[in-house]
This record gives C-alpha cells, structure tokens and sequence, in this order.
C-alpha cells in the first residue's frame, strides 16, 4: 500500500487525500493548527470566481470542472459523514459591469449560463438591492456551499475512510535524501512516507524554500463580518466593487472581503470592519438595522494572477505541491484534487496539468 504524507489539512488537503483514499492509498495529515481553520473555514464558499472573466483560462477550466462536481460530492460526503453542507444555488448578481463585450465572450467560451440585465431585472432578482444600477450580469447557476460544514463533512469522511488527522502538528523541515524527501520533521519525531504533498495555503512559501524552490504565493488577509437576520432577507449572492453578500439558509448574511498584504497578521481591526458595514449597507440598506454576530479574518494563500501551483516538485520526486488558490480555494479544490491526484496515481489526467506545474510558477 503506497503511504502519503499531506502537509496541510484544509480544504485542498483534504481533497487531495479523499481522492487517494479512493484509489486505496493509506493517508496521514499534518495540520499546524485545527483541520480547516485557516483560509478554509474563514471563506465565503461561492462556488465561483469573483468576475471569472477577469481570471485567466486555467483558472475558470478548474471552476468549471469543480461546479460541475459539487453537487454530487455533497450528496456523497453527506451520505458517508451525515453532515449536510448546505449546497445551495442561490445565483450570482454581478452588479457593476466593466466590459459587457468581455462577460459575453467568457460565458460563450466556458458555456456558461449568463444573463445581461437591466434595472427593472436586477431588482426583480433581489428586491433588497440598495443600488441603483442599469446593467448587471446574472448567473443563476452559481452556488454556495458553508465552508465550516463542507470542511467537517470531509474531515468526517476522511476519518471514516481510515485517513489519520494528526492536529497541532507543524511541519517543521524535510529529511531529504538525494533526490527523494524521507521523512517531514514535526516537534513529535519524523513522520516517513513513499511521498509528500505540500498543501499548506499561505504558508506553502516558506515551507518549500528549504527544498530550493521559491514559489510567489504569499499570505494576504481577508475579513469578514456576519450579520444575523431573517431567512429570506437576502436571497442572492451579490456582488458589487469586490465586495459580496451571502445569503444563508438560516437568514445569516455575510459580508466581505477586504484584501490585505499584511503578512501572517490575522488580526481584525476597526478599519476593516468599517469598510465591510459600508459595503454592506451600500448593497443592502436593512442591513444597518441588524446586529453584526462575527467578525474575523483568514490568510488566503495570494498566487500571480489566482492560478495554483500543481503537481511535482521540479528537483524532488516524491514530493507534490496544490497551493496558491488564493481567493478561490473552494471553488477550485475538487478540480485541483484531481489534477494532483491523476499526477499521483499515473492515470489518464482528467485535466491538462500543465498550467499548474511548479516549474512554471516560480519566483524571478
């Protein structure tokens, strides 16, 4: 039985060992901190790229793939966890247009459901609205899904399926010999396996550097608030400026995102709260008269242009990289389990991975 070591138990590393798990290989992951805590847990779960058209191509071709998934690998994971992840097809409202000529050519070119709408629509589709807008893109076939629920029903089924979670277990450093990675020292001894995948978002960086690869994705903060309403006050996700609100089934809305290069700083603070009330009264008046329940900030895992790093270390091996998703960790991570897994494996690849390789990503 061929044993891996995952170095990152968020949600692309949870992925990555579902799919091997699949194919019967036996998995242990390495956690810093709590399975999904991080990027994974403090994200809104649209199932989408935020203005896909603006993404290069390797980006929106994982989207595409893993929408197309999503509904099934919920069904699954609920059946083998008894977690619902609350997979939902609210739609995407896109309320300011830049380049209407772009949005067309995107959706002809990825056959995706898309409608440019006038006014009178955009206030039909989500009557709360507080914007005044003459053109909106519409794409009622996005979804979403709640990160913290998704993240448990996959931790759940991981654990069922005989994979090990071992949390509050740093990666440390490599035993290397020769070309092949041994062993990854963590402070409870070193952890040996036939081969290694580095799934650890924002520090997937600094973890790499000791094997002479330098790849550019770097942490960038995000915060969030959440307001607690009615069920059916917001019944669309809506996006406007680069900032969102998403609708829950429980009347939760979130709101966010700022995007901050501040370093591994994961602090909140007062200047991001305010940018996200304003953003979020400015989509949504009724919201200034809800109290705020939560407000907290992640590490995205920021890569040049959102494109991921994918597949096997250029000097090394045995060992594997899926990081740098940055904003769109949810929404690509079926699709980029896959393309590591088919490396993995040495199947037929369900994607082309050559715009992910390491070798193409790394720093000047």
């Amino acid at each position: 039985m061929t044993e891996c070591v995952i170095v990152g138990a968020g949600i692309i590393g949870m992925l990555t060992a579902r799919e091997l798990l699949l194919s019967g290989w036996k998995v242990t992951l390495l956690e810093r901190s709590q399975p999904a805590r991080e990027a994974s847990w403090a994200g809104g779960g649209i199932l989408s790229p935020l203005y896909p058209w603006r993404y290069p191509d390797a980006v929106n071709v994982l989207a595409r793939w893993s929408q197309q998934y999503y509904p099934d690998l919920c069904r699954l994971l609920e059946e083998s966890s008894g977690v619902d992840a609350q997979w939902t097809p609210s739609g995407l409202l896109i309320a300011d247009l830049d380049d209407p000529a772009a949005v067309t050519r995107w959706a002809a070119r990825f056959a995706a459901n898309l409608e440019l709408v006038g006014a009178d629509r955009v206030r039909e589709l989500e009557p709360r609205l507080g914007l005044e807008t003459s053109a909106a893109a519409w794409l009622p076939e996005v979804a979403q899904v709640r990160n913290p629920r998704f993240a448990e029903a996959l931790r759940e089924t991981l654990e069922n399926s005989g994979a090990e979670i071992r949390s509050d277990c740093a990666a440390l450093g490599w035993v290397r010999q020769d070309n092949r990675i041994t062993a990854v020292r963590t402070r409870d001894g070193d952890i040996s396996a036939d081969c290694f995948v580095v799934a650890s978002g924002a520090w997937t960086g600094e973890l790499l550097e000791p094997t002479g690869l330098s790849l550019p994705i770097e942490p960038v903060r995000g915060q969030m608030i959440l307001y607690r309403g009615p069920p059916g006050l917001v019944s669309r996700i809506v996006l406007y400026r680069g900032h969102y609100v998403i609708p829950r089934r429980d009347g939760r809305i979130l709101v966010g995102s700022t995007l901050e290069y501040v370093g591994f700083d994961k602090r909140t603070t007062e200047q991001g709260l305010n940018e996200l009330q304003q953003a979020a009264v400015e989509l949504i008046p009724d919201l200034a008269a809800l109290p705020i329940e939560h407000h907290w900030a992640g590490l995205r895992p920021g890569s040049p242009d959102g494109v991921p790093v994918i597949g096997p270390h250029p000097a090394i091996s045995n060992l594997y990289i899926c990081a740098g998703h940055f904003r769109n960790g949810v929404v690509l991570g079926p699709a980029s389990a896959r393309v590591l897994s088919d490396q993995l494996l040495g199947i037929r690849p369900a994607l082309d991975p050559a715009p992910y390789l390491p070798e193409k990503t790394t720093k000047n």
